[in-house]
């Protein structure tokens, strides 16, 4: 009531000023905090990503879940007996599953073991990364390209997926598509535009 009654005397210019300064220079404040750098709150997805050349952060999650799902059932079956049928039946299928896809060593034959597990233990066996540690891919993201573009293949499969798990028996079975140029198929179509011009001067010179 007294601010308001100053305010109609016109006395209290002074009070509302220096409210109003304060007002501004809080919005300031805000204005900076919201526009400086701030260090991102998951920088190992991000690192991922470049590492293994990821599309986004969702292939990421993906694995997580993927990766969480399997722990999940690990500490579940911890918590039976160890003569459990439930136990032996499905810890046993999990194991293989590990085993079978590369994610886990042979020698690893423990539940224990599934919940020290990490995002790069699914991530070593996706298809795009074997491709460029075997050699056929001059990058990581080259590898990522020539999948897409269905010039790889598992055993006679063309796989054209990156996020592909490679079982370990099947590994050694990864190559270039036969229909591929890289495999031995039909030139590419810049090559065959190459040949055919090639060609035609030829012909040309032959008849002069």
């Amino acid at each position: 009531m007294c601010v308001l009654s100053a305010r109609a005397r016109g006395e209290g210019g002074v009070y509302w000023g220096t409210y109003y300064s304060l007002l501004y220079f809080l919005l300031i404040a805000v204005c900076f905090l919201s526009f400086r750098h701030c260090r991102p709150r998951r920088p190992f997805e991000k690192q991922c990503c470049g590492e293994y050349g990821l599309r986004n952060k969702r292939e990421v999650w993906r694995v997580q879940l993927q990766m969480a799902n399997m722990r999940k059932s690990a500490r579940e079956l911890l918590t039976l007996d160890e003569k459990d049928p439930k136990r032996l039946f499905e810890g046993d299928a999990l194991l293989r599953r590990l085993h079978r896809y590369g994610i886990m060593d042979e020698d690893k034959n423990e539940l224990d073991y599934v919940l020290s597990l990490k995002t790069e233990d699914f991530l070593e066996r996706r298809l795009q990364t074997l491709v460029y540690k075997l050699g056929l891919a001059k990058s990581i993201h080259h590898a990522r390209v020539l999948i897409k573009q269905r010039h790889i293949r598992v055993g006679r499969q063309v796989v054209d997926v990156p996020s592909f798990l490679v079982r370990v028996e099947s590994q050694r079975h990864i190559d270039f598509s036969l229909n591929s140029p890289f495999g031995g198929g039909r030139p590419g179509r810049n090559k065959r535009k190459k040949l055919a011009s090639k060609k035609g001067g030829d012909e040309d010179e032959d008849l002069e």
